[in-house]
């Protein structure tokens, strides 16, 4: 149960209200923004709400319970909010938002309506639309371990214990040509064999893309560098000098567990677990049914 602040309580009572909606929103990085539906700028807490960013609220719905509610927040973009190239980098993605009440000629007298954190963003026409959802909607999603034959763990994370920097999995360079949205030509990574860095992951350090992660597809050493091609598009094109890092790619399996990184005992897979084409099949003369391994 919420309890409103008496001098909230006294202005609902009243003929006449002067209300707004705020949002302070907590990027995943520990900056924090505030917005406003308001059409000057309010400030209480610490943090400052901008009427310039365009933040208008859709309409929501409350239910009891632990059903997941879901609203809807849509802005312009501007330099001095939220700009496209920001969430486009997913800075925003699992933002966490707080929501008020707040009667903006007394900013004193304001209610935490609820706490969402943004799940899809869209972007078109030079505005976006970001879905909040409760926290209800972690309790859907899958949680524990999954049973398959690769490996479900991070790597270098605490259960696969491969230690990046003293083993020599982690390439320094530099950029020195953007190809295109998918690919790049890195300098400093020439000590590395072709498709070291396949399955890895790159990091930009410093510049426009500081901080931004990509996957690494492809790793093909050429004349004069190295090319890095992504799985995905880059939403910011990084800059020639652009300082990054990549891991060693790692493709899950327990063979290059085994032979790449030598941590066949840390494996967090089950490389002997039969797959479909054994559940489904029959024994004859041909096929060895005995009970051994099925991977070397």
């Amino acid at each position: 149960m919420k309890t409103i602040e008496p001098g909230l309580a006294a202005h609902l009572k009243g003929d006449a209200t002067t209300l707004c909606h705020c949002w302070r929103v907590t990027r995943r990085d520990g900056i924090v923004l505030g917005f406003t539906e308001h059409d000057h700028d309010l400030s209480f807490d610490g943090t400052d709400y901008r009427a310039a960013s365009g933040f208008a609220a859709s309409e929501t719905e409350a239910a009891s319970g632990l059903q997941a509610e879901a609203s809807e927040v849509a802005g312009g973009f501007s330099s001095d909010a939220i700009s496209e190239a920001d969430i486009a980098a997913g800075r925003y993605d699992g933002a966490r938002v707080e929501v008020f009440l707040v009667n903006w000629q007394e900013p004193s007298q304001r209610l935490l309506e609820k706490v969402q954190e943004i799940g899809e963003v869209t972007r078109q026409e030079g505005e976006f639309r970001a879905e909040l959802r409760s926290f209800a909607h972690h309790l859907s999603q899958d949680q524990g371990r999954v049973y398959n034959r690769r490996c479900d763990a991070s790597l270098g994370d605490g259960r696969c214990r491969v230690d990046l920097e003293a083993g020599g999995w982690i390439g320094r360079g530099t950029v020195e040509a953007v190809l295109d949205a998918t690919r790049i030509r890195v300098a400093g990574l020439d000590g590395f064999a072709a498709g070291f860095f396949r399955f890895g992951r790159l990091t930009f350090i410093g510049g426009g893309n500081d901080g931004i992660t990509a996957d690494v597809g492809d790793h093909v050493p050429e004349d004069g560098g190295v090319t890095l091609t992504f799985w995905l598009p880059l939403a910011g094109l990084p800059e020639p000098g652009d300082a990054l890092s990549v891991t060693a790619g790692c493709d899950k399996s327990f063979e290059t567990c085994r032979k790449k990184f030598g941590n066949g005992l840390n494996f967090q897979g089950f490389p002997h677990m039969p797959g479909a084409d054994f559940a489904y099949s029959y024994a004859d003369g041909d096929t060895v049914h005995d009970g051994r391994v099925l991977f070397p």
